[in-house]
């Protein structure tokens, strides 16, 4: 029978899509996915739309719930779309990830290679440090604060977010009813007018230090001063206020040009037992306490006895290559954004970090200037977007011949897809470990260990 929108169907889910979606297959074999299910689930559904080879549906009914579907603890995660997984118990969701990434390394990757149990957090939820709340104005003229729905710039009101620390609800509580008391105008992102855009915050959990930075579609944000004072008498924790001007119609939330109304501009925080500063445009990791044990297992896979060349390309603010580099000779980081190379040097001053240098530019031609260079890394850490690398970079790292590849990926795809090409060029897996940086999110990180198995290095 052939399907159509607005059929209604039973529906047993068997599989997870990597974005988080149940699917099940029709008697003909269509694969049809449904969001907000778990494996297991028998349901009714409502066909949305048709395709040749799939189709997409909503439950109209849970006939017979999945053994790990739990009743969600957020009251908007159907309509903000953010927590996939928020209607399933942790167990299972780290089941699904670990599978995920599994998965992908047999099957894209074709390696053959120890997977080891994925890291879960102790603590999956209020473990983020970082949030860019979007204000609007509501069908009743109020001001509302929250986050954008799936796939839209549609603002869900919540202010709060049981992945943010609690400190975030009471932020955005003050300057919500700084705005409707001061009547202050909200950015209207189709006409381009109005004034506040976001609410970003940033916590360091460590030292318990707030940054609070207001994007605005001017110059000047009226009773600013009063709005200090009422952030810093009644959170404590508040160490800088900064005000964000973008006057741009984009959908970048800051714009470039940042002004300190309190403190000094930045914010502290402790990882791995070094300290690191955080500035408004700073990259930092916003799950210190499993970017702690990721960074734990990416020092294991490194195996630095204390005389090695270590290479971190995508280096970010030195996060990772800093939290190794008293355990090696030389480090070497390697990023094109300018300002988080700044950090870097920063981070590595503040923490007297003395041998460490960092190179701001493309990683494959910043590979390429250390191979001319003579430099003969004995470890490359490779930490890239989630696009992987290009044929290009993993070319000149296998050219460089290091002993060991530590590989942080954010993507099981385009991870398997580069374990195979330096597979095919004398890297062989040796193993990789899920771990949960983003708990009740689609999102799982890897890291994998390879090492020079071909030619001199054995």
């Amino acid at each position: 029978m052939e399907l159509r929108k607005n059929d209604i169907i039973n529906l047993n889910i068997t599989a997870m899509s990597s974005e988080g979606v149940g699917i099940g297959r029709t008697e003909d074999g269509l694969a049809v996915f449904v969001p907000m299910t778990a494996v297991g689930d028998e349901l009714s559904v409502r066909i949305l739309k048709v395709k040749k080879t799939l189709a997409y549906g909503k439950v109209e009914e849970v006939i017979t719930p999945s053994s790990h579907r739990i009743t969600s603890q957020c009251s908007v995660s159907r309509l903000c779309g953010g927590c996939v997984y928020n209607h399933i118990s942790y167990d299972a969701e780290l089941d699904y990830k670990e599978k995920r990434v599994a998965d992908a390394i047999s099957r894209i990757g074709g390696i053959d290679t120890k997977i080891n149990p994925i890291v879960g957090a102790e603590k999956p939820c209020r473990y983020r440090n970082k949030a860019q709340i979007p204000v609007g104005i509501n069908a009743d003229g109020k001001v509302t604060m929250g986050f954008f729905s799936r796939h839209s710039h549609r603002i869900v009101d919540s202010m709060d977010c049981l992945l943010q620390p609690e400190l975030f609800l009471t932020a955005s509580k003050i300057f919500r009813d700084f705005l409707e008391e001061k009547n202050v105008s909200v950015y209207n992102e189709e006409s381009h007018t109005g004034l506040v855009r976001h609410l970003y915050l940033r916590y360091g959990e460590a030292t318990d230090e707030l940054m609070i930075c207001i994007v605005i579609n001017g110059d000047k944000l009226p009773f600013e001063n009063e709005l200090a004072d009422r952030f810093t008498k009644e959170i404590p924790s508040v160490k800088t206020i900064i005000v964000n001007s973008n006057k741009e119609k984009t959908n970048v939330i800051t714009g470039k040009k940042f002004r300190t109304i309190y403190g000094d501009g930045f914010i502290t925080d402790e990882l791995c037992s070094l300290k690191f500063l955080i500035s408004p445009q700073s990259f930092y990791q916003v799950n210190r306490t499993q970017a702690q044990r990721l960074y734990g297992i990416a020092q294991d896979y490194a195996c630095l006895e204390g005389d090695e060349t270590l290479i971190d390309l995508y280096c970010g603010t030195g996060t990772i290559g800093l939290s190794m580099a008293r355990n090696c000779k030389e480090l070497v980081g390697v990023e094109i954004v300018s300002k988080a190379i700044e950090d870097a040097k920063i981070n590595a001053k503040n923490n007297g970090i003395t041998n460490a240098r960092f190179i701001c530019g493309d990683a494959k031609d910043a590979a390429a200037q250390l191979e001319n260079e003579g430099v003969k890394p004995d470890v490359v850490i490779l930490d890239p977007p989630r696009k992987g690398c290009d044929s290009e970079l993993i070319g000149t790292v296998i050219s460089m011949r290091p002993k060991r590849i530590v590989y942080v990926s954010c993507d099981p795809a385009t991870l398997a897809r580069d374990l195979k090409l330096f597979s095919e060029l004398g890297y062989k897996t040796l193993e990789v470990t899920p771990v949960d940086m983003f708990p009740h999110t689609a999102h799982v990180e890897s890291v994998a260990k390879l090492f020079h198995y071909k030619g001199d290095l054995l």
